[in-house]
């Protein structure tokens, strides 16, 4: 076990109620983002609540479990390692590099001595490969890089303009925090992040073939975060480049690179008529430090990277969140938790009347009560305007 954990208590107190209970616990995100120190972390709170806990622990990426590859493997160890009595607790990392486990955890999950958690690092193995076997017997819990708390409590940080430029800069990966933080060790590393992504989640697990065009696709995702994407304008600007490449295999790769949590699709809603548009979307990475590493932190990118980290901050307080359409004009965010709405504009500055009569006008048009906020990256002391809140980034990234 580790000795040096930090508790992160926002995703172990959302996961309490769920111990001892017979559903799977998976938890799933991008690699490195901390999964399997949670593992570590559930195991230590078990232990202090069960003085008789038994513990099988599979580390996929270990060597000392290369001999187990199928679900007869996965099945057979855990009943010949589990307790003779009482509650064994089963933790398996990177359970999707089991071929067929699925099929091992619906026979595991009638063991009532059985209590089951695993991580994952492909989103496609919940659509696929859990959902169909065990549907109504497991929760999924999301994983992120650190939020900015966490990232302040993980680099033993002050909250100050300096520190969120950290933040701003190289994201949230926990093993920063063993790190010197300074371009050439902090992008070094998040690049061999990157590449162990694309290839083992990607390249390898899908048999990808054009391994140029994937890069360039991330490339020009990196280029137009934030932006309208549509798998047909890509295919356009590829052609522009010389590279024949049809909008469904754009659309193909794209998903790819969602699926290994490399990037977020957030859709399009309408608000008028209530539906999800078809096309159309925009994409945010789930670690800005890993797209700077790859494209560069430039300045002219400023707002793109401050949109991106307002969108995470609203998946790590539990929305769902889509992009809003009402007539002409776009809402930033519209997040959905527990039946509520928070609809939220994002700005660099809000000093001149155009930026002020495209942000707050955008919202002013909504005709509902429920809260509208601009978070904006500059400090703003003083009253809200016409009923919307106006928070800077550094406290909005504080909230719970």
């Amino acid at each position: 076990m580790p000795r040096d954990i930090i508790l992160r208590k926002h995703y172990i107190d959302k996961i309490k109620p769920f111990i001892g209970q017979s559903v799977i616990k998976v938890l799933t995100g991008q690699r490195r983002v901390g999964k399997s120190y949670l593992l570590f972390q559930l195991m230590e709170h078990i232990k202090a609540i069960d003085g008789n806990a038994s513990f099988v622990y599979i580390n996929k990426e270990d060597l000392r479990f290369s001999f187990i590859n199928t679900a007869e493997d996965l099945n057979d160890y855990v009943q010949t390692n589990k307790a003779k009595r009482g509650t064994t607790y089963l933790f398996i990392d990177e359970i999707q590099d089991i071929e067929n486990f699925s099929l091992a955890l619906r026979s595991l999950l009638l063991d009532e001595n059985l209590d089951i958690y695993c991580t994952g690092s492909n989103a496609n193995m919940l659509s696929s490969d859990i959902a169909g076997h065990l549907s109504g017997r497991f929760i999924e819990m999301s994983v992120h890089s650190l939020s900015y708390g966490e990232f302040l409590n993980f680099h033993k940080q002050k909250n100050s303009p300096d520190a969120m430029e950290l933040y701003l800069k190289y994201g949230g990966l926990p093993y920063l925090k063993n790190l010197v933080l300074q371009d050439d060790v902090v992008f070094e590393y998040l690049k061999s992040i990157y590449s162990t992504i694309v290839y083992r989640d990607i390249i390898n697990r899908f048999a990808i073939r054009n391994v140029p065009f994937l890069e360039k696709l991330v490339h020009f995702i990196c280029s137009n975060t934030g932006s309208i994407f549509s798998s047909k304008k890509i295919s356009d600007f590829l052609k522009s480049q010389r590279i024949n490449m049809p909008p469904n295999q754009v659309q193909l790769y794209t998903g790819y690179l969602v699926n290994a949590f490399l990037i977020h699709k957030v859709a399009r809603y309408d608000m008028v008529g209530k539906r999800i548009f078809e096309i159309g979307e925009k994409y945010y990475f789930e670690n800005l430090g890993i797209r700077h590493a790859i494209w560069g932190y430039r300045l002219e990118d400023r707002g793109k990277i401050v949109e991106n980290i307002v969108y995470n901050h609203l998946l790590f307080m539990g929305y769902t969140v889509h992009v809003g359409v009402l007539g002409s004009n776009e809402i930033d965010f519209v997040a959905k938790k527990n039946q509520e709405i928070r609809y939220i504009q994002v700005a660099l500055a809000i000093k001149e009347d155009q930026t002020i009569e495209r942000e707050f006008g955008n919202l002013l048009k909504i005709n509902d009560n429920y809260p509208k906020t601009v978070v904006t990256l500059d400090p703003f002391q003083g009253a809200s305007y016409k009923g919307i809140e106006i928070v800077d980034l550094r406290t909005f990234c504080l909230s719970a």
